[in-house]
């Protein structure tokens, strides 16, 4: 028995929303394609043309299913849902040649309708701006709103506004475990973004006008809502920098003397989040990290431990120099410039023992002997790490 015209409806689910939402799109960019003046109308429609290319898989599956179900249940040509069907295929194809009459005749041929739209953007935005065109509205042009590297970096910009807008009070960790999780993900993103987003700038704006107009800008706070395509990425490389700024200025203080590398921030501050549950947990080798840079960056994080947290009786220190003495260990093939900056650290953490200024008093003032203590003279960082040890649990005990 055929489905009755009043239950049709209802059988789409939301695939009507889409093939209404789709026939308004369609009808609007066919009145931009078929029009005398076109590239200027399509200059002031990109957002629209993404659109109709990002759902145009989900809107062709959509129009192929529906057709093959109308036919198995013999749906009446006169309900409103085979009607819909009909009119977005004929607007479907009534934008898929307008499209491709508008492309150059260069190169070969798209094969979906996605493809077609997204090629006369290129070729579009490479034949250049109108004369005269002011900087501002070539960036509102060049960045829809809807573009994916935009909507990431704005996905990014949130959650280094969430974390780093609040006032942190003094002493207090500028970020939580979760948050730290939250930024070694979205740092990478919005790097990316970012840095694909200049790049389209640079691309399509030769005389690099509109880039270095809102690179002058970026380091400004923003003081409304984002609304267009060139705020939107104001918004983000903002508090992208700030986040930059903030989580090494934790890291530096963390690993001192050792300096983090931009690459290794969100891997340091997965392992910083980790360590806060785990104090125990090693840092991976791998891409980011070869052993002796991890050993390296182990060792700075125990020795601040030991030099910040003051730990009481002899099992809470055994630990803490037990993994400055492994980290030592897995460091012990690097050389440079941090690792003699780490060794020195390391003296002067034990010729300051027993002061009132040494903030863990790890050594006796009354028993240390300075002889036994004068762990200068190696330059292996590993021995100098076990002379200082010995000397400082033999004289705590």
């Amino acid at each position: 028995m055929a489905t009755r015209p009043d239950d049709l409806r209802a059988r789409l689910e939301d695939r009507a929303d889409l093939l209404e939402a789709t026939r308004l799109r369609y009808r609007a960019l066919k009145g931009v394609l078929e029009s005398f003046f076109w590239k200027d109308r399509m200059r002031n429609h990109f957002e629209l043309l993404r659109e109709v290319a990002a759902v145009q898989p989900e809107v062709d599956a959509t129009l192929a299913a529906l057709k093959r179900r109308s036919e198995a249940e013999a749906w009446p040509r006169d309900a409103a849902p085979v009607k819909l069907m009909l009119d977005v295929s004929r607007l479907r194809e009534a934008v898929d040649r307008a499209a491709r009459r508008r492309l150059s005749s260069g190169g070969a041929a798209p094969v979906t309708l996605g493809e077609a739209l997204l090629r006369l953007e290129t070729e579009v935005l490479d034949a250049g701006p109108l004369l005269g065109g002011r900087v501002w509205a070539q960036a509102v042009e060049l960045l829809p709103r809807n573009l994916p590297e935009l909507r990431a970096a704005c996905a990014a910009g949130e959650v280094f506004e969430r974390v780093f807008k609040r006032p942190v009070a003094e002493g207090a960790s500028a970020f939580s475990e979760d948050e730290a999780r939250e930024l070694a993900r979205a740092l990478p993103l919005g790097a990316a973004s970012l840095v694909a987003l200049w790049e389209r700038l640079e691309r399509y704006d030769s005389r690099g006008r509109v880039k270095d107009f809102l690179q002058r800008r970026m380091r400004r706070a923003p003081m409304r809502v984002p609304r267009s395509g060139p705020e939107l990425l104001l918004h983000a490389a903002f508090w992208h920098d700030v986040a930059r700024v903030r989580v090494r200025a934790v890291l530096e203080a963390e690993l001192a003397p050792v300096v983090p590398r931009e690459a290794e921030l969100p891997a340091l501050l997965s392992w910083h989040a980790a360590r806060m549950s785990q104090p125990e947990l090693r840092l991976e080798c791998g891409d980011t990290f070869t052993e002796g840079r991890a050993g390296l960056v182990e060792a700075a994080a125990a020795l601040a431990v030991l030099s910040r947290e003051r730990p009481r009786g002899a099992w809470s220190e055994e630990t803490a120099w037990a993994r400055l003495e492994q980290a030592a260990h897995r460091a012990r093939s690097e050389e440079g410039p941090e690792v003699e900056a780490l060794r020195d650290a390391l003296r002067l953490f034990v010729l300051l023992r027993g002061q009132a200024s040494t903030p863990a008093r790890l050594f006796s003032p009354g028993s240390a002997k300075p002889a036994a203590l004068d762990v200068g003279g190696t330059r292996d960082l590993l021995a100098r790490v076990q002379a200082a040890r010995h000397a400082a649990l033999r004289q705590g005990g």
